[in-house]
């Protein structure tokens, strides 16, 4: 093969790789995106993990699986497939995560679930350090909305990646847990895995 052979080939590949990017955003747009999704033990429970091609969409807790299903689909797509190995990234993080080998998880999200105060809530409680809480109220403050501790609160109960995304990270003034999507027991879990002491 010649250098300019060489050259030639590249241009393909690049302009290939450009049309394959604008067929999934055109399949996107038309409900047509493949979410895979797969079980994972944990010490919490079991979870259920789903994926489409931008990331991690959601982790759900045991009992809210056949629901996280038929919200994706009618979300998403109607393309739910069952494929462990597309989300393997993921269990293996969270299982370094669950032994203590982990303290922040980098596979990618997909925030399609997620509105635009959602995800600045969000966005903020995934930069709290691993071991350390925030309140309410201070993340409220930190997104400019000082007096909507109870929204954020409302933001991190619909959260759709926990664990990933440590919404449990949240507390309310004092070191009372709040609350958790998962249940608080789950939460407890969770703040004493990372040696989080909530008194604030």
């Amino acid at each position: 093969m010649t250098a300019s052979n060489v050259g030639t080939a590249g241009v393909t590949a690049a302009r290939l790789h450009t049309a394959v990017d604008g067929f999934r955003l055109r399949a996107r747009a038309e409900g047509l995106v493949d979410v895979a999704y797969a079980l994972a033990d944990s010490p919490i429970g079991p979870l259920l993990l789903a994926g489409t091609d931008a990331g991690l969409v959601t982790v759900a807790f045991d009992g809210e699986n056949t629901g996280v299903l038929d919200e994706l689909a009618a979300r998403l797509s109607p393309r739910i497939l069952r494929d462990p190995a597309r989300l393997d990234p993921v269990r293996r993080e969270l299982d370094a995560y669950f032994e203590g080998k982990l303290r922040d998880f980098t596979v990618p999200v997909d925030w399609a679930l997620v509105g635009p105060f959602g995800r600045r809530v969000l966005d903020l409680t995934a930069r709290i350090p691993y071991g350390e809480v925030s309140s309410y109220s201070d993340v409220a403050r930190s997104i400019g909305a000082p007096r909507a501790a109870r929204a954020v609160g409302n933001a991190l109960g619909a959260n759709p990646i926990p664990v990933v995304v440590p919404c449990h990270r949240v507390v309310r003034i004092g070191g009372d847990l709040g609350g958790y999507g998962g249940g608080l027991r789950r939460k407890e879990f969770l703040l004493s895995l990372e040696g989080a002491r909530p008194r604030l």
